[in-house]
């Protein structure tokens, strides 16, 4: 199944755009150093709804966010969980790191997406 089939809000695609181009160190990081060339495709910066996911893998039907600063305000917590819910409404699984985990533990990040993917795609040789 790919993005195209869940519902989202075409407004937000140039937003989406933007932020394709506009990564964020950690972002940055984890893209090239691992998703961009990992056996199984991720998108980055995909719209699902009215919230876009920073990395989206349609076989997998996985959500990777990296959450910086913002997202630990008491706002930024019940956006978060908002946009959870929605997202494993769609039978998405939705892996959170912070930008500190991604920059200080970047193999773990990695193992634990792997194993993720493997469980999602048991026929699949990532």
């Amino acid at each position: 199944m790919s993005i195209n089939y869940f519902p989202y809000d075409r407004r937000l695609t140039p937003r989406a755009q933007e932020l394709r181009h506009d990564m964020t160190p950690q972002e940055r990081k984890l893209w090239f150093e691992f998703l961009r060339s990992y056996p199984v495709k991720f998108y980055k910066q995909r719209v699902i709804e009215y919230y876009i996911a920073d990395f989206y893998c349609a076989r997998a039907k996985l959500v990777i966010e990296l959450d910086g600063s913002q997202h630990y305000t008491e706002q930024g917590k019940c956006y978060d969980a908002e946009r959870t819910a929605v997202l494993e409404g769609h039978g998405l699984m939705v892996l959170r790191f912070s930008n500190h985990e991604v920059s200080s533990n970047f193999e773990g990040v990695c193992a634990v997406i792997e194993n993720a993917v493997r469980e999602r795609c048991p026929d699949s040789e990532p």
